[in-house]
């Protein structure tokens, strides 16, 4: 995606960086050392990675490049650096959560989706920034403060895995984790210009889900391209049965992990392809929905079947708002119990409105989300994919803790915004953001693309084929951040509400 040539291997993808060090063209610690000046380059104008230790980075590149050279046999994802997400553990870096509360919290071993990535190779370069408890949209939190879009600095790069796709955008590591209930992975990869997949309940095994049978929230990966992605979810999909969604018979998954990586070709013309403005339900902008309606006519040349239509979606607002809810008072409500005055207002709001909900509401929302699911499988029966926007309106300025209105119309809580992105949550299906070019802002715009419950290879499958469309067409093809721009800009530390509500 870079506008740069490629001989800074900072803008290298990881399938290229493989192949450089598979023949001796770069090494593991030329791209760390890489990666590193990247960060210290522009980090002070973006603030996406916000603890590191570049030692241990540099001293992980170099056993790398010793493994290599004594011949050992190498992981999927050798010498790669990627960035954790400040919600997961790593081993002697803080785990805060965003929370004031943990503050002092350092890792005392990694998390098993860190330890997965350093199996196959991968190196942590650092933790990147998130809201508070992953609560809201807005990359924001009392610890480490703001993190701002790369392609506006007074613009939200969304969240809340925020610090991981501005960390992506700018060129710091080829991959990174990222984790999704609301779209929090999806929602940043689009306003960043990057790829952002959230996968099938189980496929990314995971036990840090309080309430592990209600599978809203999972991780994902994150990268510049859809095949970096693919290679990266190879890895991550493990058969872990701690994770109630993923079965695993005689230590395999339903799932050959190693497939994720290897992408069949799609005849983009012999899909069914709907399209939808907003799922029928979801406050969309009038400038989202123009641009995406350019980009359907500019793709529909190179598509087969494509026509509006969308799954059934009554109900999803609520059925969304309480079992979020639910979460909410399972993950925080003992917390904001103890210290109300270091809890924020996303989680704060969440937990009050989900100590609202009774018994009965709760029985109806695990009923009327069953019901949704069943009607999005008779309608899968008929469609391949679904093509909408990622997110219901452009970036706005980081100063917002939420959209209180969009085109005029309130919304209904700090989370309605995200409504584009949960529709598909609520019902388990594969859901994947590509960059499609700018909106009437000049900001990134993303294209999301929704498959069949576990057809999370399909869904890669056809996102790499319309990325490819994509890239040949001037009017939609990725465009890099302005990285001299960065360099020059003011430390964002130094811009007023940077640290504050």
């Amino acid at each position: 995606m870079s506008t740069t040539p490629a001989t800074d291997p900072a803008d290298l993808s990881a399938t290229e960086a493989r192949r450089a060090m598979s023949r001796k063209a770069l090494s593991a610690e030329e791209l760390a050392r890489a990666c590193i000046t990247r960060v210290e380059a522009v980090d002070h104008a973006v603030n996406a990675l916000v603890a590191k230790d570049f030692d241990a980075v540099i001293e992980d590149a170099r056993a790398a490049d010793a493994a290599r050279a004594r011949g050992e046999s190498l992981g999927a994802l050798h010498g790669l650096p990627f960035g954790v997400k400040d919600m997961l553990d790593v081993t002697g870096l803080p785990t805060t959560f965003g929370s004031e509360l943990f503050v002092d919290n350092i890792a005392r071993k990694d998390d098993a989706l860190v330890a997965a990535m350093r199996g196959a190779g991968a190196i942590p370069l650092g933790k990147t920034n998130n809201p508070e408890w992953s609560a809201g949209g807005n990359t924001r939190n009392r610890v480490y403060g703001a993190t701002a879009n790369p392609y506006d600095l007074s613009r939200t790069c969304a969240g809340s895995s925020g610090g991981s796709a501005a960390a992506l955008a700018c060129g710091y590591a080829p991959l990174a984790t990222g984790s999704d209930t609301g779209g929090s992975l999806r929602n940043p990869a689009a306003y960043c210009g990057v790829v952002g997949f959230r996968p099938s309940p189980g496929v990314v095994p995971g036990d840090t889900r309080g309430i592990g049978t209600v599978p809203l929230s999972t991780a994902g990966p994150m990268a510049r391209n859809v095949a970096d992605a693919g290679l990266m979810l190879s890895v991550l999909a493990r058969p872990d049965g701690k994770d109630p969604y993923t079965a695993v018979v005689d230590g395999r998954t339903a799932w050959t992990p190693g497939d994720f990586a290897m992408l069949p070709p799609v005849d983009l013309s012999s899909l069914r392809i709907a399209t939808t403005e907003d799922y029928g339900f979801a406050p969309t902008e009038n400038l989202v929905r123009d641009h995406f309606r350019k980009v359907v006519q500019t793709l529909s040349p190179f598509a087969g079947w494509l026509d509006e239509a969308t799954p059934d979606c009554t109900g999803a607002d609520r059925i969304f708002a309480v079992l979020r809810g639910l979460l909410f008072v399972s993950a925080h409500g003992a917390r904001y119990d103890q210290h109300p005055d270091k809890v924020g207002p996303n989680v704060r709001d969440n937990v009050i409105e989900g100590r609202s909900y009774s018994a009965d509401d709760y029985a109806a929302a695990f009923t009327d989300q069953t019901a949704y699911y069943h009607r999005w499988q008779d309608w899968f029966a008929d469609w391949d994919v679904i093509l909408s926007p990622a997110v219901t309106i452009s970036p706005r300025d980081w100063h917002e803790l939420y959209p209180t209105e969009i085109d005029g119309v309130a919304t209904q809580s700090y989370y309605h915004w995200l409504a584009m992105a949960y529709a598909s949550t609520l019902a388990g299906h594969p859901s994947i953001t590509i960059p499609c070019g700018r909106d009437a802002n000049g900001m990134p715009f993303g294209l999301q693309i929704v498959g069949r419950r576990y057809a999370d290879r399909a869904v890669l499958a056809v996102a790499a084929e319309l990325e490819a469309v994509i890239a040949s067409l001037p009017d939609l093809a990725p465009q890099a951040p302005d990285l001299d721009a960065l360099r020059k800009a003011r430390p964002l530390s130094e811009a007023e509400g940077f640290l504050s509500f």
